[in-house]
């Protein structure tokens, strides 16, 4: 390697950004920014265009020194994964659904056969084809009628997550002339096969808020409004029962959630609520026969299972209990059956799901291999089945999917993601710690690391990644990328921070709002303790977050600089204070249960003594990769972009600070499956350089 390349950064002249100041008052406070200018909801201001790609430019300069490395790393990356391969098959209805993916294609062919093993298989859409000519290329999922005989889905070309509706004929092959704009890409047919419903969005804050059903044969101007969101903090999606009789329209908020129901075998039919809205309530519904089975946190803070006779709906009295609420016991989701109910709870981090046999009530728990794992269900199409279709993976164990049969909880292994090249299980070692925070709220850690590569002498470089907002766990699991940093000595480590549920709902609460400093505190004790520890070496810790976990990254950087090496933030949301006081920008509204409402003094003060941006000081930051897409939809370009050009201007060390945005992609990042790599192949580049400079020293 290289060591002339330690101070590369220096020698090359980054992107000064102009200054426009902008005057920002709300509570008798007044914010200055100098680079507010930088927004431009049309992305098309050639100044702005011209700044990001001059970042672009800067950023390829400054890691020009590292392209063998960033290639060699695609191609280890890439190489692992199974060009040939095909999703375990779905039943529905008649049929076996799954996608395919061949050679050096970027994208998944559709298909549905007669049976598992694929007989009298037919390609419903071939997405290579569709995806030419366009740079970013996304299909919603998608949806059958009840016939079977017509397909729709949503198609993004942007990645702005707005969808245009296309209908096939799977018969003839031929497309219907009906074209839906401007929705969600959420689908659910009426059953007589002529109409379906819709969500449409709001252009400027892109919110799914009116649901509508379209007559096939008709124009757009012409289609029923079915519902309509009145109240911005809420999200609204559509799905249907099992039983295929029920269209749900589901109302989502950060702390709120309810449900409508609308007769899919009713033409003419409206929505009616489940349950009138209440404040603080939420739950899901699933349809058994003539009961509803109700997943809510009614008196219940880790949720409870509940059922409810069809022609009692409306009051929650007549709710009876199906599981009971447990202290510390946090029930995450279940599926039902015929003769089946299954259900997945978490307890002290930990995930357990359970068989129960509904004649009976008798019960038995699934066992697996790891302590420590990632399992959740999925396909379960069909009601009379005994067959329980399993997602698992752990740290060390590849995506696997099972069939269980209910009756004797006997586990079929359908397919587990074959790993190309040397990979053997066998020579990496997962661990799972607790860790005290400074408040003494034990923190759990996720690690893994190559057995014989790792000394626990503190000399190991360390990885480590959050997110911790939302509720949103990351369990343990699989990944063929991350080996490039495992058998390069790196230890990784997933912080299940204060913010997610990995300790149930509790420990959601004390990372949100007027608590959201836990979040950041756990994520910078548990650092800490792994240095102490010997897990990391002290001055090779590496951390790694996006979207809200760029936010974690932000806060970090500005308030435990001295901790790490280089820190990577992907699409990050930064400018908190800003972006929680405009209502125009998407998600904003929807966001007020998770941030506070900046409108009210005590959140504007507390989430101004955090956000990133506003926070950024005259003092040594951290080696630091940005990245984010022009087109995102949940974090906007100009929030990296602004945090960039004033970290530029306050930070006071010759560290690498780099902003590479991609022009076409969104919040997602890249589009095709090879594509997305490079992505992953710079960010690990970034950091093993730094390392390598390091250990040249």
């Amino acid at each position: 390697m290289n060591t002339k390349t330690t101070n590369v950064a220096q020698d090359l002249q980054a992107p000064i950004a102009k200054k426009i100041p902008h005057t920002m008052t709300i509570h008798d406070d007044t914010r200055i920014d100098n680079y507010y200018w930088m927004r431009d909801d049309n992305r098309a201001d050639p100044e702005i265009i011209a700044h990001l790609n001059a970042e672009n430019a800067y950023t390829d300069a400054v890691m020009a020194h590292t392209e063998a490395l960033q290639q060699q790393l695609f191609e280890e990356i890439k190489g692992r994964i199974v060009k040939d391969d095909n999703s375990v098959p779905v039943k529905q209805g008649n049929y076996f659904y799954s996608s395919e993916v061949t050679g050096d294609n970027e994208y998944a062919i559709s298909v549905r056969a007669d049976d598992f093993n694929g007989t009298n298989k037919a390609v419903l859409l071939d997405i290579n084809e569709l995806a030419k000519n366009h740079e970013y290329y996304n299909v919603s999922s998608l949806s059958i009628s009840q016939d079977e005989n017509l397909l729709a889905y949503g198609e993004d070309t942007v990645s702005r997550r707005i969808y245009t509706i296309k209908v096939k004929n799977l018969v003839t092959g031929e497309y219907l002339a009906d074209e839906i704009t401007g929705t969600s890409g959420s689908i659910a047919w009426q059953n007589d096969n002529q109409a379906f419903y819709y969500i449409k969005k709001d252009p400027q804050t892109l919110l799914g808020y009116q649901v509508y059903r379209h007559q096939l044969g008709t124009n757009q101007a012409d289609d029923m409004l079915i519902f309509e969101e009145t109240d911005p903090s809420f999200y609204t999606s559509i799905g249907k029962s099992k039983d295929n009789e029920l269209v749900y329209i589901w109302h989502s908020s950060t702390e709120t959630s309810a449900v409508s129901i609308i007769d899919a075998n009713d033409p003419n039919a409206t929505a009616t609520p489940f349950l009138e809205r209440e404040e603080g309530l939420e739950y899901s519904i699933s349809k058994l026969g003539q009961q509803f089975y109700v997943l809510t946190n009614y008196e219940a803070v880790n949720f409870r299972l509940m059922k409810v006779a069809a022609d009692k709906l409306g009051d929650k009295t007549e709710w009876q209990d199906v599981i009971a609420p447990q202290e510390g016991v946090m029930l995450e989701d279940y599926e039902l059956f015929d003769n089946y109910l299954v259900y997945q709870q978490r307890s002290n981090g930990l995930t357990h799901i359970t068989v129960r046999q509904l004649d009976t009530n008798e019960e038995r728990e699934l066992r697996f291999n790891d302590e420590a794992f990632t399992a959740f269900f999925y396909g379960n199409k069909e009601l009379n089945t005994n067959k329980l279709r399993l997602y698992y993976s752990s740290m060390t164990t590849p995506a696997s999917h099972y069939d269980i049969n209910l009756d004797n909880s006997e586990f079929t292994l359908l397919k587990q993601a074959e790993v190309l090249g040397d990979f053997n299980a066998d020579n990496y070692q997962s661990e799972r710690l607790m860790i005290p925070a400074r408040d003494g709220k034990l923190v759990p850690v996720s690690l893994v690391y190559r057995k014989e590569l790792f000394k626990k002498d503190g000399t190991n470089p360390l990885y480590q990644y959050g997110y911790g907002s939302y509720g949103s766990t990351i369990d343990p699991s699989f990944s063929s990328s991350r080996l490039s940093l495992l058998d390069r000595g790196f230890v990784y480590a997933i912080a299940h921070i204060r913010g997610s549920e990995m300790l149930g709902r509790p420990w959601y609460e004390d990372g949100k709002k007027l608590t959201k400093q836990n979040t950041f505190n756990d994520f910078i004790d548990v650092t800490k303790a792994l240095v102490e520890q010997g897990y990391g070496a002290k001055d090779k810790i590496f951390a790694v977050g996006g979207s809200a976990g760029g936010l974690l990254m932000g806060a970090i950087a500005n308030q435990a600089p001295e901790l790490y090496c280089g820190i990577a933030a992907q699409v990050p949301f930064v400018d908190v204070v800003t972006t929680m006081l405009d209502e125009s920008i998407p998600l904003t509204t929807n966001e007020y249960d998770e941030w506070g409402n900046p409108n009210q003094k005590e959140y504007y003060e507390y989430m101004l003594s955090y956000s990133p941006y506003d926070n950024v000081g005259e003092h040594d930051y951290p080696h630091m990769l940005v990245t984010t897409g022009l087109h995102d939809s949940q974090v906007q370009y100009f929030e990296p972009m602004k945090w960039v050009a004033k970290l530029r201007e306050m930070k006071t060390d010759n560290n690498r600070l780099l902003f590479k945005t991609d022009m076409e992609a969104g919040h997602g990042g890249a589009s095709g499956r090879f594509k997305a790599l490079h992505e992953d192949a710079l960010e690990y580049a970034f950091f093993i350089d730094l390392l390598n400079e390091k250990e040249s020293k």
